[in-house]
């Protein structure tokens, strides 16, 4: 059985030491992205969901980068939201930013009532490039 092959960003924040696990795993050709949050480097969120939304991205893409990946690599998204309902809009912008162009990651989101103090996660399964 092949070990674990972790993956961690450079300035990885507190909350993978804290809590035990890795920012991603390697898995032969597939990067398994643990969820991401609008967490700093002290592991506190970010205030403000738009700007934990837009933190969450860009730890996801540091974490991506760090495995040789992008954006536009990933293929499987699921998030994870405290209050869809009203947060729905705010998401959707951003994603579009991220996203603007077919083809779309296959995503599913998911409602909450509890996420460690944070209002927004995202985990995603990418391919690595060879």
């Amino acid at each position: 059985m092949a070990k674990r092959d972790p993956v961690f960003p450079d300035g990885r924040h507190a909350l993978y030491e804290a809590h035990g696990y890795s920012a991603a795993i390697r898995s032969g050709d597939l990067l398994f992205v643990s969820g991401q949050v609008g967490s700093r480097p002290d592991g506190t969120p970010e205030p403000g969901y738009e700007s934990q939304v837009r933190l969450a991205f860009a730890n996801l893409e540091a974490t991506l980068k760090a495995a040789g990946c992008g954006f536009d690599d990933i293929i499987d998204v699921t998030s994870f939201h405290t209050d869809p309902e009203n947060q729905f809009a705010t998401l959707m912008a951003v994603k579009q930013e991220i996203f603007s162009a077919p083809p779309y990651p296959a995503w599913t989101a998911v409602g909450v009532n509890w996420l460690a103090g944070f209002d927004f996660e995202i985990k995603v399964i990418a391919r690595i490039p060879a």
